[in-house]
Formats: structure tokens, C-alpha cells, sequence
């Protein structure tokens, strides 16, 4: 099959932790050819949708992830596949991106379905499930924010299109911060802002459970680093092998049919206890990280998923 990777740039990853590098190396094993495009170079062009990218050979060569071929323009009605693997924030470049990508439903398989990504961001999907998240409220309004912290005491404030742990501020009962940071964000920012209940278990680690087509296959522990509240590896938490739970099992099977009608092949979500607190479907990762912990090739399983569909 003929892949397309539409990322940021592909000789800045982490060949040993980037969920696209992975992805390219399974379908590369498998017999398909790979040409990658950064986002700023898709085109809407009388009728077509193009972009200007490279031929792509990946290579397990630290610093060195990739050999590109010259820089050609292509039709990407001509591809089987599309990958979607741009990371956050999800702005409307994002959104744009993904209405493009839309245009070729029914000529070509644009996995994650970029209209699903474009309605069912992280930190709103979860909002279907109320019964599986910690108490959350989403608002720009102050008055509603401090009426939530006064309720609930201990809150995670954060950006709603946020991600890899940037901008995530927890206040406790005696914090005094609120509205400088409310100031903070709305002065830069037309967005709402999303505050949650904050959940202690934290201390313990958030647990990526990784779907692929509607299945849980895996989990991993992030830790957060010592004095830190937030778990991203982005900002130093730690990976580490652990099981799924019969609370994970119940979340995953609450959310899974959702996401495999809805054409999310590759979902990550985050657990936190008993309690789900995002389903990231723009550009999960921590395949490398699970692959390695539980010796299963988690990669295998997603283009096993999407040759299916083909």
C-alpha cells in the first residue's frame, strides 16, 4: 500500500518513544511505501487535495530517523492510507487540516477519521461519559470556575486544547492564584478553560491505556517526577509496566464501541485511579513504551486493524 504521514517534521523524533516513527517502521516492515508531509504543506488545489512532501525510508538511527527523497507535489487521492499525526495544540490550523482530509472520505482511509478528531477533541469526548470522570467543569467565565473551586477545594485548572502537560496548574484549598491565572490564560486566549476535581491517586502514576480499533491491547504507568503534579512524559514523568484493571477494562468497554464506529483506530486514553480524564485522539502515543514493557507488537495489531478495512 502507498502511506502517507502527515506529522511535524520526522527528523526530530525519538526513535526509541515516537508513536509515528513506530508506526512507520511496522509499515515499512510490512511491504508499504511511506511518503511524510509536515501539515503547512496540504493543499486544497480546484478540486484536489495535495501535498508537497518526500519519499520516506525510516531507519533506527538515532538522530537520523529517516531518508527523505526529493521534495515532490502528489494528489493524495492517489494513497491508501493517511496518517493524521500532527501533535496539538489543536487550533484551527488543526481543524483545517482536518476538514481537507474529510474531503477524500470514500477514495481514501484518513486514520484517526479526521471528522471524529475534529468532533471529539481530548478533553470533550469525555464529557459523553460523565459517570467514568472526575467532577469537571468547562468555562472562561471566573465566577463559574471559583464556584467549582470553592466546592470541590483541590482542582487541576488547565487550557481546554492544551497538551502534553503544558499550562496545567494545580490549586489546593489554600491557593491563592486563581484569578491571576484566570487573567493569565484569557489575556492570550479566546478559549474556555477546563478545571477538574483534582484526584490524589495522581501520586501514583496516570495510566495511558492504549485502544486499537475499539480494543484495549495495553497500559503503561506514568509517574510524575518528584515534585511534580503532572504525569506527561513530555515534562518528565516516568513510564512503567502495569496491568489493566477491572475499572480500566469497565472504562474501555464503555467507550470502545464509540470509538470504533467513529473510525478512531489509534486512541489513547488517560486513567487516574478509578476515573477517566481524557480521550486523546489527535495524535496518541506510547506504543514504543508498551511494546517494550509487555513484549507485544502493539504497531502490528493497528495496521492488522487497518488492512482489515482496506
Amino acid at each position: 500500500m502507498k502511506i502517507a504521514f502527515q506529522m511535524d517534521p520526522i527528523g526530530a523524533v525519538d526513535i526509541n518513544a515516537d508513536s509515528s516513527f513506530r508506526l512507520a517502521e511496522e509499515a515499512q516492515a510490512r511491504g508499504h511505501t511511506l511518503f511524510f508531509y509536515s501539515p503547512d504543506q496540504l493543499a486544497y488545489q480546484e478540486g484536489r487535495i495535495t501535498a508537497r512532501g518526500h519519499d520516506m525510508t525510516v531507519q533506527r538511527v538515532a538522530g537520523n530517523p529517516a531518508e527523505l527523497g526529493p521534495e515532490r507535489e502528489v494528489d493524495l487521492a492517489e494513497f491508501d492510507v493517511i496518517w493524521l499525526r500532527q501533535d496539538p495544540p489543536f487550533d484551527m490550523h488543526y481543524i483545517t487540516s482536518t476538514h481537507l482530509l474529510d474531503r477524500l472520505k470514500g477514495q481514501v482511509l484518513v486514520v484517526n477519521d479526521p471528522f471524529w478528531v475534529r468532533n471529539y477533541p481530548e478533553k470533550l469526548l469525555v464529557l459523553d461519559f460523565p459517570d467514568l470522570t472526575p467532577p469537571t467543569t468547562i468555562a472562561r467565565d471566573l465566577q463559574t470556575i471559583k464556584a467549582f473551586k470553592e466546592k470541590h477545594g483541590d482542582v487541576i485548572l488547565k487550557p481546554l486544547f492544551g497538551n502534553g502537560g503544558a499550562g496545567v496548574f494545580r490549586l489546593d484549598a489554600n491557593d491563592r492564584n486563581l484569578t491571576s491565572l484566570h487573567e493569565l490564560f484569557t489575556g492570550f486566549s479566546r478559549e474556555p478553560l477546563i478545571v477538574q476535581k483534582f484526584l490524589p491517586d495522581v501520586s501514583n502514576g496516570d495510566k495511558r491505556v492504549i485502544l486499537v480499533d475499539g480494543e484495549a491491547v495495553g497500559a503503561i504507568n506514568r509517574v510524575p517526577a518528584k515534585g511534580e503534579t503532572r504525569s506527561n512524559m513530555h515534562v518528565g514523568g516516568r513510564p512503567e509496566k502495569i496491568g489493566l484493571s477491572e475499572r480500566d477494562q469497565e472504562i474501555c468497554a464503555a467507550i470502545g464501541p464509540l470509538l470504533k464506529e467513529k473510525g478512531q483506530i489509534f486512541v489513547g486514553i488517560d486513567v487516574i485511579g478509578d476515573y477517566l480524564t481524557e480521550i486523546n485522539v489527535t495524535s496518541p502515543t506510547g506504543i514504543q513504551e508498551l511494546e517494550r514493557f509487555d513484549g507485544v507488537n502493539i504497531a502490528e495489531k493497528i495496521w492488522q486493524a487497518i488492512e482489515a478495512k482496506l
